[in-house]
């Protein structure tokens, strides 16, 4: 069953942040993750808006392929960078399957 990353993230450092939106693609593709949603154009419909700028939704094949990319030792250096240019939420879910 798919598994999604969802992150709402709210930039502190364009200039640092910028090199990671720009590396990290190629490593969620290569754990066989895609983006379903990027970037910062959002339309509020109903509750109270939240502190971030920017929603990313992430899909991965399953569970065990998301905690692999989450944990390679190929993400960690771009995690470091992303946490010094932003702050996020960050959460891990399964699809529906009905």
């Amino acid at each position: 069953m798919a598994a999604f990353i969802i992150a709402e993230i709210r930039v502190t450092d364009r200039a640092e942040f910028e090199k990671y939106r720009q590396a990290v693609p190629a490593v969620i593709a290569a754990f066989g993750g895609r983006y379903v949603v990027r970037g910062p154009d959002r339309h509020w419909l109903e509750g109270a808006e939240p502190p971030s700028s920017r929603l990313v939704i992430l899909e991965f094949p399953d569970m065990a392929r998301l905690q692999a990319f989450w944990s390679s030792p190929d993400y960690a250096p771009l995690k470091a960078l992303r946490e010094r240019s932003s702050t996020c939420r960050i959460e891990a879910v399964e699809g529906y399957a009905p």
